[in-house]
């Protein structure tokens, strides 16, 4: 697959990956999605996450795919 880039976005700005990870196919880019929107989830704070996204892009900018924080975060209880 290549470089890919995981910018993450909320209602107020967006928050750009400028280093992005070399990602061998859509099941690892998967992973490491995951992975990225756990690593926010797990910081101490009282930001509402549930309105955030994660944009997985190509070294175009293309978005390859969207995930939503609510994914990784499940339905609130």
């Amino acid at each position: 697959m290549g470089q890919l880039y995981f910018h993450c976005s909320h209602p107020k700005g967006t928050l750009i990956d400028r280093c992005g990870a070399a990602i061998a196919d859509l099941n690892e880019a998967h992973d490491h999605a995951t992975g990225v929107v756990r690593s926010f989830l797990m910081k101490l704070s009282p930001e509402d996450w549930r309105s955030w996204v994660l944009h997985v892009c190509d070294d175009r900018g293309d978005d390859v795919f969207l995930m939503p924080f609510s994914f990784v975060l499940g339905k609130p209880h």
